[in-house]
């Protein structure tokens, strides 16, 4: 089923800012509680790493950032806002606090493609919730996995600051593929 595309441990092993920019154009994959696996390519990312400010990791290991503390390709779904899910998968090596949030999809197969641009938007249409916070999108038993689908060219990637946040601004962690019609709007 998922073969020799699924994105190995070692692919998240580095700084979430590369792994944010090689995650651009993969598939994200989530089997749905039917048995359906639903489907989209990974537009829009964002980095975050426990030295910053605007990651849950910052202030160190808490209920809620445990998960960003688990072994690289752990996937840390968190609520917010009181109704909203975020999703993201962890970077680096187990024990660093890091992670790349997924904040846009361009749908290939999930439930609504209206509704897939923005990260909370995307959690709804891929059904991700809480729920399937601490998967190992590694594994080959996964819920929730990644695969290698295209070949993003720099010339087609634009990195600029983060959006939707109110610390730690100014840092450019956020990737997007140029004139991309899912990716979430400023």
């Amino acid at each position: 089923m998922k073969g020799s595309k699924l994105i190995k441990r070692k692919f998240y092993s580095e700084h979430p800012v590369k792994v944010a920019k090689k995650l651009l154009g993969c598939l994200m994959c989530v089997k749905s509680l039917n048995g359906q696996v639903l489907k989209g390519i990974v537009v829009e990312t964002e980095a975050y790493r426990q030295d910053e400010e605007s990651c849950h990791a910052y202030r160190g290991l808490t209920k809620r950032s445990k998960t960003l503390f688990e072994k690289e390709g752990t996937l840390y779904v968190y609520f917010t806002y009181g109704m909203h899910y975020c999703v993201n998968v962890v970077t680096e090596q187990k024990g660093v606090g890091s992670a790349v949030l997924i904040r846009a999809i361009e749908p290939l197969f999930c439930n609504d493609k209206r509704i897939c641009s923005g990260p909370a938007k995307l959690c709804k249409a891929f059904d991700i919730t809480t729920k399937l916070n601490e998967i190992d999108t590694c594994s080959t038993n996964s819920d929730v996995w990644f695969e290698h689908f295209l070949e993003i060219p720099d010339s087609q990637i634009l990195q600029t600051t983060r959006i939707g946040i109110s610390k730690a601004v100014e840092l450019p962690w956020r990737f997007y593929i140029k004139d991309n019609p899912s990716i979430s709007k400023k």
